[in-house]
């Protein structure tokens, strides 16, 4: 295969805009998690395409917010602003129903970047009429010169691979910097933890998903069953309490529908085991951020 041009491509925006599904969408498989809760995604997720033309480099990130008052709110921001310094191209992802101040957050950060940005406008499925558009069109391409601005549904792919053509269009020229049929370079390990913590916010209380994390602490691959152990960690006791629920039949949930994911994940049959544990407030502390992986 002949690739003449190959880069980094950060997907960027507010929290809840449809990042990691587009990102999803544009590789063909599920990298990034997802949930209709903002604040979802909490790394830098690296999705790689490989065409014959060129080697797509995505960078889902943490949606860029106004609030900073916890260790986490500032620990996400840093992710995403250091996403778009890193980054070869820039696709700005808003939602074609609204725009908010944290929109206006990111459009700021990305006057201030050399890159060229894409403005990719989400959930176009939403609009009866397309031609509902144009007044936010006309208001953006004042406020930044886009190489390009392109209606898209991430849900339904719809206009993807003309987003995929601008970006490659975009890219430098240069060698393929991952082997052809990698897809990420997040480990197994990563990956169950944040197939865990997604079945976990889609199955809690509506506070619950900005306190929770899973950390793996057995990870044990053998020829006919992978066995895993899992903490989830909470804040507070009355939380731990949630998770598992009435006679542990939550966990057993979150547990059941883990497993079944993670078994397609790896190719076998999995041994799941979880535990809730409590370590106070440790979203507002940044020595326990790091334990936990986030840094």
């Amino acid at each position: 295969m002949t690739v003449s041009a190959s880069g980094y491509v950060a997907i960027v925006g507010r929290p809840n805009v449809g990042k990691s599904t587009l990102l999803n969408a544009l590789l063909g498989e599920k990298v990034s998690i997802t949930s209709p809760k903002p604040q979802t995604t909490r790394w830098q997720i690296l999705g790689i395409k490989t065409r014959k033309d060129a080697q797509l480099i995505y960078l889902d990130t943490p949606g860029l917010h106004h609030e900073e008052k916890r260790a986490m709110n500032r620990y996400l921001n840093r992710i995403a602003s250091a996403t778009i310094a890193d980054a070869d191209v820039i696709v700005f992802l808003i939602d074609a129903t609204r725009w908010n101040k944290e929109d206006e957050l990111v459009l700021k950060k990305l006057q201030q970047t050399d890159r060229p940005v894409i403005l990719a406008i989400n959930k176009i499925d939403l609009l009866a009429d397309k031609a509902a558009l144009l007044p936010l069109i006309n208001k953006l391409k004042d406020k930044l010169s886009f190489a390009a601005m392109i209606p898209i549904s991430a849900l339904d792919k719809d206009n993807l691979d003309h987003l995929e053509a601008e970006i490659a269009k975009l890219l430098p020229e240069g060698p393929v910097l991952f082997p052809e049929d990698q897809l990420t370079d997040k480990s197994l390990r990563f990956q169950v933890a944040e197939i865990i913590r997604e079945k976990l916010i889609l199955a809690t209380e509506e506070e619950l998903p900005y306190t929770t994390t899973v950390e793996i602490e057995q990870f044990v691959e053998g020829e006919k069953l992978t066995e895993i152990g899992a903490v989830i960690w909470v804040e507070r006791q009355g939380q731990k309490v949630i998770i598992i629920g009435k006679k542990g039949a939550r966990l057993k949930k979150i547990g059941i529908q883990a497993r079944r994911e993670i078994e397609k994940l790896v190719g076998m049959k999995v041994f799941l085991r979880l535990w809730v544990k409590v370590k106070a407030d440790w979203t507002d502390d940044e020595r326990a951020l790091r334990s936990l992986g986030y840094e």
